[in-house]
Order: C-alpha cells, then sequence, then structure tokens
C-alpha cells in the first residue's frame, strides 16, 4: 500500500511529521482521488476556530505536507487531491476484500485503530467506526473459515481468540455463536450452552431481543449427540510414520470432495484412510464401505447404511463414506462415487485402491512406502510387540527394512517371526519375503505378501502380465525408450500399470519395487539379451561424450543407468564388449576396486584366449588383473588403455616408467587433443609417483591446458590435484594450497565424484596445507568445517584424520598440550586408518611428547610402505630428533625419495641449515649423499632411537 491509514499514517518511502500534516493527509486518503474542497479541509482540521487566515494556513499546511510526501497532493482549484488511486490507500483496499469475503487478506492490512493520527477530530469518527465494524466482520468471518477447517490443533487458539473477543464485545451475536462452536468442537459442551444462556439473558436485559438465527443453529448444535455417527473399527495397535500422510490428507479433504488413496497392496491405505476419518469431527456420520468381498458396490454400501435407497438415506447431509478396497469393483465404484456425489451436495468421499477412480474431481493421494526411519520405527514398534525382551538395534531395523522396501505390511509380517525365531534367521530369511506370514485373523489377501500381490496380478490382463514380467530384467527403473526397445510395451500399457501401483514413474524412469520383482521374475533368457544389448550400446554411445564438455550430462545418465549396466554386464553372452566402454567412467568416478572385480570376473567367463574383436578388451582386464600389457593395449589409445597398468601396479616401478614413457612418445603427435591430454597426465602421474618429481609438472600443465580446451572436468580436476601433490612434495605449500582449491570446483562439478578430495577429505588437505603455509586463520576455518562435517558423517576414520590435522595447527600455534591430546585420543580410536595416517600421527605426537616410542613405531610403519613421499615425511620427522650427522643422513634420504634436489619447505630447511652450522657445508653435503644412497634408510634411523 502507497498510503496507509488502519493505524497510523503511513506514505511508502517518506517520514512524516507534525500532527496537522498528518491529520490533512489522513482527511485527503478517505476521499482519493477526488477533490476536497478548501472549505471543507478548513472545516475538518480546524473544527472548533478556525485560524485568522484559515485559506493561508492551509496552503502552508498543503506545502509542508508537500515537502514532506513529494507527489501525494495536486491542486485544484475548488481545492486539493490526494494523487493516489484508490487501490493503493489501504482502507479502501480493505473495505472491498472485506466484501469481496477475503477476510484474511482484509486482516493482514490492519495495523490499529483506523485514523489514528485524526482520532480527535469529528471528521474521523464516521469513518473510524465504519472501519471497525467491518473488521469485526472480517474477524468472524475469517474465524468461521478456521473452525470449518476442522484442525484440532487450532482450536485451542481459535477458544482462547474468541473468548477475548465476547469479553470485548460482550453483545456481539456472531462472536458468541463462533465461541459455542468451537467449544462444541472441543468436546465442552455444556460450556457452550451455558454461554448461550448468558448471552441470551444479557441481549434480553440490554437490548430486549431474542438471540438471532446464528445463536440459535450454534444453540442447536451443541445440544445433538456429542458422538459422531459411525462404524469405524477401533484401533487395534499404534498408527506409526504416516503423520504427514494425515496432515495432508485433511488439506484435501478440505477442499475436494473425493479423495483417493492410492498405492501398492499392504501399502498401508486401509489403516491410513480409517485413521483420518476417525480424527475428522463429521458431525453427519463417517462410514466405512468394505468392498474386499463385494461384488455389488451398491449394495454394500446400502447394506452399511441400512437403507435401500442410498441417496435418500444422505441427502440433506454431509457425511463422509470411506470405500474401501475398490480396485477389483473399480468401474462399479466409480460410477456409483459419481453418482452419490451428483446428488448428496455435503457428501465427501475418502476412496482407497489400487488405482485411481478416474472421475472428474477426484484428487489423489499416494501413499508410498515408508521411509527408512518411518519404517524402523514401525519395525521397532512391532518387534517390542512381538518379543519384549529383544533389543534391535537401529542399523539392523533399517537393514531389514530397506531389503523389504518399506512396505508396512511386510514389516510388520516379518517383526511378527521374531516370536518365534533371532534376528539373525530373520535376515537370512528376507530373500522369502512373499512366503512371511500373518496372524490368524488376517484376511486371505493380506495372510502373506505374496496374496497381496495374487490380488493385483489377478486383475492384470495377459498382456499387461507379460509386459510386467519383461520389466523385471531392468534394475533401478528404465526409461521409457529403452522398456520400449527391449521389452516393446507400448505406453498405455506402462500407463496401466502404474494406475495399477504395480510400476511407479519417478522423474523419467519408471521404477519397480524389489518385492513386487521377486513375485514376476521369470526365466527370460532372450530378454536378457535384449537388455544386455540396449545397454552395451547405451554405454558405447556415451564413451566418446565422456571426453567432452557434455561430460557432465553423461555421467549422470550412466550414473542413472548402473543398475541396468550392471546386470547387462552380468548377463551379456558378451561381456567384454559391455566392460570396454565402462571402464573409463568407472576411472572418472574412482571406483577402483570396481574395476579390478569385475575385470577379473570377466577373466573367468571367458578364459585366457580374447574373443576374435575382444582383443583390446580381454588386455585391459588381464594387466588390471596383474598381468604384462598385451600388445593391443600398448598401442591402443582408448582411455582405459592408458596407462592402465600403472593403475593396476603391473611390473616393477622401472617397467611402469618405462612403459608410460613409450606411450607417451607414441601419443604424443595423435590427432585428437584429448588423447595426447590423457597421455600427457598419465605419464605425469607415473613421474610423481616414481621418483622423477621434476618432469611431472611439465607434462601435468599442457595436459591440463588440453582437458579445459575440450571441457573434460575430470582431466582438469586429476591435472590440479597431481599439480598440487608435486608443489607440496617440494615444500611450496602456498603454490599447493592454491592448486588444491582449484579442484574443489570440479570435484563439486562431477558431484559423486568418489576420490581423494570428497568434500572432508579435501578440507582437511587444504586446512593443513594451509596451516603450514602459515594462514593459521584459514586452516582452523577449513578444520572446523571438515570436524563438523566428520561428526555428521559418524566416520571414525575421518574424525581421526581431522584429529591429527588439528593437533599439527595446535603445535604450530604454540599449544603443545592441546596438540598431545587430540593426538593422544586419535590413536586411541578403535578404528582401521592406513599405515602412513599412523605413522604421521606418531611423528607429530614425537613433537610433543617424549620423541623415542612414536618415532620406532612410525618407522616400524614405513618398513613396507611403497608410498616414496610418505616415507620423506615419516624420515624428515625423524632426522628433528637425532645427532646433526644422522639427520643430513635422514634429510638426504628424504629428498631422494621425493625426487627433488632441494625443498621449500621452511621447516626442513631450517632443519638442514641447524645440520649445516654443525658438520660445515662439506660434511653437510657428504651426509647427505650417503642418506640419498641409503636402500632402508628407515632401518638405519632406528638404530639411534634402539639404543639406550
Amino acid at each position: 500500500m502507497r498510503v496507509g491509514i488502519l493505524g497510523p499514517l503511513q506514505v511508502a518511502g517518506c517520514e512524516i511529521g507534525g500532527a496537522r500534516v498528518r491529520a490533512l493527509l489522513v482527511r485527503l486518503a478517505l476521499d482519493p482521488g477526488r477533490v476536497v474542497t478548501t472549505d471543507r479541509l478548513i472545516d475538518d482540521l480546524w473544527p472548533d476556530e478556525a485560524p485568522a487566515h484559515p485559506m493561508a494556513a492551509l496552503q502552508s499546511l498543503v506545502s509542508r505536507a508537500r515537502r514532506e510526501a513529494p507527489g501525494v497532493i495536486s491542486s485544484h482549484p475548488a481545492g486539493y487531491t490526494l494523487d493516489v488511486p484508490p487501490a493503493e490507500v489501504d482502507a479502501w483496499a480493505f473495505e472491498r476484500l472485506v466484501r469481496a469475503g477475503d477476510a484474511h487478506r482484509a486482516l493482514a492490512l490492519w495495523r490499529g485503530p483506523a485514523l489514528a493520527d485524526a482520532a480527535d477530530l469529528p471528521f474521523a469518527t464516521a469513518p473510524a467506526a465504519r472501519l471497525e465494524e467491518l473488521r469485526l466482520t472480517a474477524l468472524a468471518t475469517r474465524i468461521a473459515a478456521d473452525l470449518a477447517a476442522e484442525d484440532p490443533d487450532h482450536l485451542a487458539g481459535l477458544v482462547a481468540e474468541l473468548e477475548g473477543l465476547v469479553a470485548a464485545h460482550p453483545l456481539r451475536e456472531p462472536f458468541h455463536a463462533l465461541l459455542m462452536r468451537a467449544l462444541t468442537a472441543r468436546g465442552r459442551r455444556a460450556e457452550a450452552l451455558a454461554l448461550f444462556e448468558r448471552i441470551k439473558e444479557a441481549l434480553a436485559d440490554e437490548l430486549g431481543v431474542d438471540p438471532g438465527p446464528e445463536l440459535r443453529e450454534a444453540h442447536l448444535e451443541a445440544l445433538r449427540d456429542a458422538e459422531p455417527k459411525s462404524n469405524l473399527p477401533a484401533r487395534l495397535t499404534s498408527f506409526v510414520g504416516r503423520s504427514e500422510d494425515m496432515s495432508r490428507l485433511k488439506g484435501q479433504l478440505g477442499k475436494a470432495r473425493l479423495v483417493t488413496l492410492v498405492g501398492p497392496g499392504g501399502a498401508g491405505k486401509t489403516r491410513l484412510a480409517v485413521e483420518v476419518a476417525a480424527s475428522l469431527r463429521v458431525p453427519d456420520g463417517v462410514w466405512l464401505v468394505e468392498l474386499a468381498t463385494a461384488t455389488d458396490v451398491r449394495a454394500a454400501l446400502e447394506g452399511t447404511l441400512k437403507t435401500t435407497d442410498a441417496v435418500r438415506a444422505l441427502r440433506g447431509t454431509a457425511p463422509l463414506l470411506v470405500l474401501d478396497n475398490c480396485e477389483h469393483v473399480i468401474e462399479e465404484a466409480a460410477t456409483t462415487a459419481r453418482s452419490l456425489l451428483s446428488e448428496v451436495a455435503g457428501l465427501r468421499i475418502l476412496a482407497t485402491s489400487r488405482e485411481p477412480l478416474d472421475i472428474p474431481g477426484e484428487t489423489l493421494h499416494h501413499v508410498l512406502p515408508l521411509p527408512v526411519g518411518r519404517a524402523t520405527e514401525l519395525f521397532a514398534d512391532r518387534a517390542a510387540a512381538a518379543r519384549p525382551d529383544l533389543r534391535v538395534e537401529r542399523e539392523a531395523a533399517a537393514r531389514i527394512c530397506r531389503e523389504l522396501d518399506g512396505i508396512p505390511l511386510a514389516i510388520e509380517l516379518a517383526a511378527a517371526r521374531l516370536r518365534t525365531m533371532p534376528l539373525s534367521v530373520l535376515v537370512e530369511q528376507l530373500g522369502d519375503r512373499l512366503a512371511f506370514r500373518g496372524g490368524r485373523t488376517s484376511e486371505p489377501r493380506h495372510r502373506t505378501m505374496r496374496a497381496v500381490i495374487d490380488w493385483s496380478w489377478n486383475l492384470l490382463s495377459d498382456r499387461e502380465r507379460e509386459l510386467l514380467r519383461g520389466l523385471t530384467v531392468f534394475s533401478g527403473g528404465a526409461t521409457y525408450e529403452a522398456i520400449s526397445q527391449v521389452c516393446g510395451g507400448g505406453l498405455d500399457l506402462l500407463s496401466s500399470l502404474v494406475d495399477k501401483s504395480l510400476i511407479a514413474v519417478a522423474g523419467d524412469r519408471y521404477t519397480m519395487l524389489e518385492t513386487i520383482r521377486q513375485y514376476a521374475a521369470a526365466d527370460l533368457p532372450e530378454l536378457r539379451q535384449a537388455h544386455a544389448r540396449y545397454y552395451t550400446e547405451l554405454a558405447e554411445t556415451a564413451h566418446p561424450h565422456l571426453r567432452t564438455g557434455d561430460q557432465l550430462k553423461w555421467l549422470a545418465m550412466l550414473d542413472a543407468e548402473q543398475g541396468n549396466l550392471d546386470a547387462a554386464l552380468r548377463h551379456s553372452d558378451d561381456p567384454l564388449r559391455v566392460i570396454l566402454p565402462r571402464l573409463w567412467p568407472w576411472i572418472i568416478r574412482g571406483r577402483h576396486r570396481e574395476i579390478t572385480e569385475q575385470a577379473a570376473s570377466a577373466l573367468r567367463r571367458v578364459g585366457d584366449t580374447p574373443p576374435p574383436g575382444r582383443e583390446l578388451a580381454h588386455g585391459i582386464c588381464r594387466v588390471l588383473s596383474g598381468f604384462a600389457p598385451t600388445d593391443a593395449v600398448l598401442e591402443s589409445d582408448h582411455p582405459a588403455a592408458l596407462n592402465s597398468w600403472a593403475l593396476a601396479g603391473v611390473g616393477t616401478p622401472a617397467d611402469v616408467v618405462s612403459l608410460t614413457e613409450r606411450q607417451s612418445a607414441r601419443l604424443r603427435d595423435h590427432p585428437d587433443l584429448w588423447t595426447r591430454s590423457a597421455a600427457l597426465l598419465g605419464t605425469g602421474i607415473v613421474r610423481f609417483e616414481y621418483g622423477a618429481v621434476a618432469g611431472a609438472e611439465d607434462l601435468l600443465e599442457p595436459a591440463v591446458e588440453g582437458f579445459r580446451a575440450v571441457g573434460d572436468r575430470w582431466g582438469q580436476w586429476a591435472g590440479f590435484f597431481w599439480l598440487s601433490l608435486v608443489a607440496e612434495n617440494r615444500g611450496d605449500f602456498a603454490t599447493a594450497v592454491a592448486l588444491a582449491e582449484e579442484p574443489e570446483r570440479l570435484a563439486a562439478e562431477l558431484s559423486g565424484l568418489d576420490t581423494p578430495l570428497g568434500p572432508m577429505t579435501f578440507l582437511i588437505r587444504v586446512g593443513q596445507l594451509k596451516g603450514r603455509a602459515g594462514d593459521h586463520t584459514g586452516a582452523a576455518r577449513a578444520l572446523e568445517r571438515a570436524w563438523e562435517s566428520a561428526v555428521r558423517s559418524e566416520d571414525r576414520a575421518i574424525l581421526a584424520r581431522v584429529m591429527h590435522a588439528r593437533a599439527e595447527l595446535a603445535r604450530r600455534t604454540g599449544d603443545p598440550d592441546e596438540a598431545a591430546r587430540l593426538l593422544e585420543a586419535a590413536l586411541a580410536l578403535d578404528v582401521e586408518v592406513s599405515a602412513q595416517l599412523r605413522a604421521y600421527m606418531n611423528v607429530e605426537l614425537a613433537r610433543v611428547r617424549e620423541p623415542r616410542e612414536p618415532l620406532r613405531r612410525a618407522l616400524e610403519l614405513m618398513a613396507t610402505c611403497s608410498d616414496r613421499t610418505a616415507r620423506a615425511t615419516v624420515l624428515e620427522g625423524v632426522a628433528e630428533h637425532l645427532e646433526p650427522e644422522a639427520a643430513a643422513e635422514l634429510l638426504g634420504a628424504a629428498r631422494a625419495l621425493r625426487g627433488i634436489d632441494e625443498s621449500a619447505d621452511p621447516h626442513v630447511n631450517e632443519l638442514a641449515a641447524r645440520c649445516r652450522a654443525a658438520l660445515g657445508e662439506h660434511g653437510y653435503r657428504s651426509a647427505s649423499a650417503r642418506g640419498a644412497a641409503m636402500p632402508n634408510p628407515e632401518r638405519y634411523a632406528l638404530r639411534p632411537l634402539s639404543s639406550p
């Protein structure tokens, strides 16, 4: 609103001072857009005694108002006008909204007493009274609407509000009528009746009139039977896990006259419908019409209502009907529901069905399987009922519920079995979930999960059954294109299965619960091969796009199809064709264990001799299984062939370096920029890993540029990551930080990247690098974020890593006791961590506690370590505590392991300077050279630590 007079005067963007100026604007706002004559304004603004020169006084007042509210007042020969459309004055908008019945929006405009800045002037009295009357009318309208919503959670607040309004307006009938209705709704019928007697007496004494129709109707409502008519069954067990469904359904029933609960068998549609119906206040009755065994819907309805004419019995009332289990009589249920809704204006219907009634005005509520958290609550509740002495760990319960698809009936049937078997045996039986049996009084169609699905299966046509069987070859859902190509199922058939709650639509995919898959699964070898061919071709189509700017889109598609791609690999008659285009996506995602396991499995299936045309895939699988690369691999420019032997650790370091360098030379002039960049990346990594660090940057930097040019985010990420490691290795921590932070953005874009730069690990690494570069504040921020994430993840190994990093920062910032506390706590964690991390923690502990034992442990942990930079880091840490000559030797050994001439690490250089000062330049160089030549410097370093 541009001008507000419902409360203190407001003019948008202006501060208005002076009582007379504010009164002028209020007066003009009563007639926006219309001329108010000068005589009228003088009379209204100076009602008792006009000033000596009234026209001049008014002009002065208008001038002040124009200065304080520019553009609001315009002149006219006869007077002045508020130059604002009526819709932008809150009082006018308020009145329009009240007349239109939009009480909520109208009341939102009310800020206080109307015309407050002119309250002492006679011109404001009548308009203010009229606006206040409209406010009270709007309040009654709004409260009546809130009462009609029948939300029990809001009733207490409405009662309190109405009690205040009745006290403030003791003779206003609408508020008394509303309060009586609210008290009745809360079960306080006696208070409602007493209130009626009081207002009746007050009206007679004060006004000499009887209560009006609104009060009399509220009185009759309070006199009616307090308990609504209903045939709903009483609750036998607790109702768990559907509070959000309950709230949503109540809202839907407040707006729609037909709400149908649809969902798969066993999802709990009937129980949810009964719980919702029981929670509503329906004075004209709630009737549950059971259709599970019915063959005639209208006969079942009339039997429930005990009438021969349901329409005549219901007409003139506003009941709620629950039509339960409509799916097997869906046509007649739909016809009956439409007829009833057309002829009984006050009727509402809550239906349950495995498919929609599909009639006008229907609102669907999908009853889905329970999410894991809610499903676990249900399992725990039912397990406690079956075996009160049994303690079920939440993690075990969650696993069972996931296996059972979160289907409430399946969960209840499984929990009941705990009465006769241990939890471990139940877990083993989950594969036979379709045979789980219910109690003696369970309906036949709910006695087992197989019976539940039988009910739906028997309602399908032959073509629907054939398609449902065919869909079981898919894993993790499928697109319409895939289904049509593999199964040949048309869109109409698919839509019918969706409507019948046997499959679901999620995004652009059709999905199926595992329980339904088990039921419908059949031996379909031809369909399995068609499925394998389709997804093999899909992987082959995606393969070249993974090296372009479309990488993210195609990776997302492959991630979505991972279940189907895995199934294709398991079932294909040609596994080597399937595995070849999948190797590179696995490498991008960092799934190295999966690569080696699938390569070994493929080799077992095809044997030692490659089938014709599959020499490359066979050779790569052999390399990944530990064999030497074949000519097909060495001569290929396939992404997975590039340095696959380095990935698998085949051969000696010298073999790997030689093979990589040969391949790099062969591909140096390859016409494809991506292939050249990949060869440079692989060779750069191998050089760094195997000691030739000096030349690694010369290869990694152009590799990154090449990947950037073609749009490959993974290649850029990998290049920056290894460049950061190179900078860290030579002790240039500031450069390492800058290079490490760049991959964070790329890793985020490559969401799902399972690499050494996962979110928490990335923060730990950056925090450590910043601390070593002297940015202690930045380090603390990064490590605090890492700690919060690690605590949320409950990953104890990550917690240990963060504690080590925070301990290092505490020592660098002058708190050795805190550093020692963190390290001792981390080492005491009962968790598997790498030998490298445990060695690092011991080296750090030696800096703040007695060093001998921690250093011994660190060196022993490095005895069989193949990580050269890790060994160098430990040797440098041990050197701090030795005599100058031994320290210089270990520094030389560390430098040789790092493959560098000089370190940029200020801590290492400070230690080297101390050694030079003690040994002299020649002595230092000699000792350093001896260390560089040592075959096993860790064993040498243990000697001084072993002496007493």
